[in-house]
């Protein structure tokens, strides 16, 4: 006999239907517990996949919001320094969000202080309006590293209502998975950012370990120059001679230099100037002097047996007088030397770098300069560029004699500002790199911790003050203008201009001022 409930049904009837909706509730939460399982395991593997903050927080929340149904979620990170970095939302309906206005929310500056989840009933966040928020930090190694927010839970197979524990016991650790991945991304980001600087930092050091000459760097970011060193790279191994062209204060000698550092010679780099020596000393200084020549005259060797073996530099060779012309060429020629005053020949190997500002060609028609000397000369010509020809090194070299002479004179590197800079790149140098260290070591000295354009402006002239194009002026007078300008400075104070100029107040002297 089959037992009957009061209102004539089977008692297991009742009892089936209700065990099997609770077989069917408990289904779902299994269910929903391997979701929440797999929903991890995706987490673990995809988090650690991405380029950016950006799009780690997009596939957290998606993974995040097919679990625990907000209608709303926002993920947001900050910097060290407490500003917002990245963002990312799903479902959210209205105008872009503004990190900096979601920390500003009064809401969540509560997260970001306390360092604690928190919940909310019926209110809103931006202008949005809610039944139930919750905010849980990510924050790893006791660092606020940001928040995930979600607002009211959808309705989803039947049931109803807010958040569940397990939905916040969920959203905190999706919370600590995410701040850990990103913690873990920013660790890379900074190592590659250091390994990006350590490579670029290589990069000009092996730069300044190629065209650095005992000491002086050249600086060539300039297409111009760096071709003059591309060339020099490749010539300098050669034995040929090399003439090198280019107004004054270019920078030629410091390209003998590099030919001869790369040259290979055994020998020493010897260096003459030819317009600095009247042709009587400058014979002698060239070629040696036998003693006895003349009343208490000394045997001395010349810069040609000096430089054995190694290279002679002759600048301003267009200055020698037609009389040496002749000796120099011989002992081109020849390979040999004959001192001054001596019958016997001395053969010497010598490779010969020569630089002049002036038109050979033009001195040759003009009968100045020998040309059978002039095709001796000009194996190889290297051409220097003026500066405003490349002005793009004019802030690498005010960088460079800025930090050259305080380090020379111990003192600490004033800013350069932008003003300043800018004034330097409007400048047309005729007195080209030289006159342009001239006026920084200059500055530097005058400099009370910056170097701006009422500094800077008193040390420069233009064009229109000199009145004629570069040009028309050659070192000399380059020299005497940016000297009585610093006179001017100084309040025709000597002691204080032979500081700023680098040289000794009797130079100043016999300078004529």
């Amino acid at each position: 006999m089959v037992e009957r409930s009061s209102a004539g049904e089977p008692a297991t009837g009742l009892s089936a239907a209700t065990e099997g909706r609770g077989g069917l509730r408990r289904d779902f939460e299994g269910l929903r517990r391997e979701l929440q399982l797999q929903t991890f395991y995706d987490l673990l593997i995809a988090l650690h996949a991405h380029a950016s903050e950006e799009e780690l927080l997009e596939d957290l929340l998606q993974r995040l919001c097919a679990v625990v149904d907000p209608a709303v979620a926002i993920a947001v990170t900050r910097d060290p320094l407490g500003g917002a970095r990245a963002v990312a939302a799903v479902g959210w309906a209205g105008p872009g969000l503004n990190p900096e206005e979601i920390f500003g929310d009064p809401l969540l500056a509560d997260v970001l202080r306390e360092g604690e989840p928190i919940r909310r009933r019926a209110g809103s966040l931006l202008d949005r309006e809610f039944d139930e928020l919750r905010a849980v930090p990510m924050a790893y190694r006791g660092t606020m590293l940001g928040l995930i927010v979600v607002l009211d839970k959808e309705g989803r197979h039947g049931s109803a209502g807010g958040f569940t524990t397990e939905d916040r016991r969920f959203l905190q650790a999706v919370a600590a998975l995410g701040a850990v991945t990103v913690d873990g991304l920013r660790q890379v980001e900074s190592l590659m950012s250091l390994s990006e600087r350590l490579e670029e930092e290589n990069k000009l050091l092996r730069e300044q370990l190629v065209h650095e000459v005992e000491g002086q760097r050249i600086v060539a970011e300039a297409v111009p120059m760096r071709r003059v060193l591309q060339m020099a790279e490749r010539v300098a191994p050669r034995s040929v001679n090399v003439l090198i062209r280019g107004e004054s204060g270019t920078g030629k000698e410091l390209v003998a230099k590099l030919l001869h550092q790369r040259s290979g010679r055994s020998g020493p780099l010897v260096a003459v100037n030819c317009a600095a020596l009247p042709e009587t000393l400058l014979e002698s200084e060239l070629f040696g002097i036998e003693g006895g020549v003349a009343t208490g005259v000394q045997a001395r060797i010349g810069k040609f047996e000096l430089a054995d073996g190694g290279t002679l530099f002759l600048d301003e060779i267009g200055d020698l007088d037609l009389a040496l012309q002749v000796k120099l060429l011989r002992a081109l020629q020849e390979r040999e030397i004959v001192r001054v005053g001596g019958h016997r020949a001395k053969s010497v190997d010598v490779r010969l770098v020569t630089a002049t500002h002036r038109s050979l060609e033009e001195l040759v028609s003009e009968g100045g300069f020998r040309e059978d000397l002039y095709y001796r000369l000009k194996g190889i010509e290297v051409e220097m560029p003026a500066l405003r020809d490349r002005l793009e090194d004019v802030p690498h070299l005010v960088r460079h004699f800025v930090a050259q002479f305080c380090d020379r004179e111990s003192l600490t590197v004033p800013q350069v500002t932008s003003g300043a800079l800018a004034l330097l790149m409007a400048h047309d140098y005729p007195g080209n790199v030289r006159e342009l260290q001239s006026v920084i070591e200059g500055a530097v000295a005058l400099a009370d911790g910056t170097i701006d354009r009422e500094l800077l402006s008193p040390l420069l002239r233009s064009r229109a003050d000199e009145g004629t194009g570069p040009e028309a002026l050659d070192l000399e007078t380059v020299e005497r203008r940016h000297i009585r300008r610093v006179l001017e400075i100084t309040d025709g104070n000597k002691s204080a201009a032979s500081r700023i100029l680098g040289i000794d107040r009797r130079t100043l002297s016999r300078k004529g001022f």
